[in-house]
């Protein structure tokens, strides 16, 4: 059975965004394992769990739903990256960041193209 959430850039882009932050919170201080560590990877978690999710619903309202949902965990993980930063958890946050931000905006294009009217 062919999953169709497994073709979506989106998706595809939050799947390498979690082995990002996997890896930069395996470095973060034992003391944040029960703490941010876990608040991050549950974030970059729920991104392509909630694309795939929406895209096996039967509606496209449903589907957007669930879209919005990962753009919130999203923009979550986007400040915990600020806060684990601003605590010194790690240095270099450049290419996080803008793998959020393509992810983001990819998120986006996705939400669009759903809401645009179908032509007749």
């Amino acid at each position: 059975m062919r999953r169709k959430h497994r073709d979506l850039l989106a998706w595809q882009h939050a799947i390498k965004l979690v082995k990002v932050v996997y890896r930069l919170t395996a470095a973060f201080p034992d003391a944040e394992r029960f703490g941010l560590t876990t608040q991050m990877r549950r974030a970059a978690v729920s991104v392509p769990s909630n694309i795939a999710e929406g895209a096996a619903r039967t509606t496209t309202k449903e589907y957007l739903h669930f879209l919005g949902i990962a753009r919130g965990s999203l923009s979550e993980l986007d400040t915990q990256l600020v806060i684990a930063h601003e605590l010194a958890y790690c240095e270099n946050i450049d290419d996080v960041e803008q793998r959020i931000s393509d992810t983001f905006g990819l998120l986006n294009g996705l939400i669009n193209s759903l809401k645009r009217p179908e032509p007749p």
